[in-house]
């Protein structure tokens, strides 16, 4: 959400120039009023068209207000609308169209010459966000409630065999996370609480490194109390072998599997996955 707002708040102030006209100077004013209201409903989580409305009407309004002027301006409200269909609405289709518009409307501004790489680049973010889409829709059949574990054979870090079929009988977490990640390191004293609270009663955890560093994440394993469960970990981060096998976007996540081999939930935190432990170790 930042990293939205500040592309839009960047592209609206970037022409600002005090040798304007005062006209110029007025578009800017009020497109930067605009985007501080776009901006406003964006931290609100506001993500529908209709949410955008009256700021999409807005915008028409301002192109309409150059009268026809070939400017900067012009281009650059136009673009703007473009980037909230893009960045906030995720409507690329819709972007792509407004930017295809920008290129024969206003071709000699800055933002009419690099329309190709503006479409470029929607035209890669799309393709990103369908394969992103592609993973999850996999993970989730993958991960169903219900669904059996596709198992792995690995070694841990200390070259022992590694699997959750070794543990039938058991309730087992597979917790993928990295030293690097914070909401991560925010999550570990819940999943150690929840660790050493029903170790004993027949739960146990696997934990997936997707680090890059072996000296880090001993390291951290050293000093960090109660995070004695075994880690699977190749030092390839993001390519990390069984990131890639379960089709992993985002860190962290686990899977809660039951005595029986069969998932039971899957991305579980706090109070959620001590009460999905607890009620599954009950169950035994």
């Amino acid at each position: 959400m930042k990293k939205i707002i500040a592309i839009l708040m960047l592209v609206a102030l970037a022409t600002g120039q005090p040798a304007r006209a005062q006209t110029t100077n007025a578009a800017q004013t009020e497109l930067r009023d605009l985007i501080k209201q776009v901006s406003a409903k964006i931290k609100a989580d506001k993500k529908t068209e209709a949410d955008y409305a009256e700021e999409l009407k807005a915008f028409d309004q301002l192109i309409a207000a150059q009268n026809g002027a070939k400017t900067e301006d012009a281009a650059q409200i136009a673009f703007m609308k473009a980037m909230l269909y893009v960045e906030v609405l995720d409507n690329t289709n819709k972007g792509a169209e407004i930017i295809k518009q920008i290129k024969v409307n206003y071709p000699l501004t800055k933002y009419g010459t690099n329309a190709d790489r503006a479409l470029e680049s929607i035209g890669k973010q799309a393709e990103a966000k369908a394969r992103q889409a592609e993973a999850k829709s996999k993970l989730d059949a993958m991960f169903a409630n219900g669904a059996t574990f596709p198992d792995f054979a690995e070694s841990d870090l200390d070259g022992k065999p590694l699997s959750v079929g070794a543990l039938k009988g058991k309730v087992v977490l597979v917790d993928f996370w990295a030293t690097w990640c914070g909401p991560c390191r925010a999550e570990l004293p819940n999943v150690i609480a929840s660790y050493q609270k029903h170790h004993g009663e027949g739960f146990e955890i696997i934990g997936v490194s997707l680090d890059s560093d072996r000296d880090k994440l001993d390291a951290f394993l050293k000093k960090t109390d109660g995070m004695t469960w075994p880690q699977y970990f190749d030092g390839l981060a993001w390519k990390t072998k069984l990131a890639e096998k379960y089709s992993i976007q985002s860190i962290p996540f686990c899977v809660l599997v039951g005595t029986d081999g069969k998932i039971i939930g899957k991305d579980l935190r706090g109070e959620t996955l001590e009460a999905a432990v607890s009620a599954a170790l009950t169950k035994k």
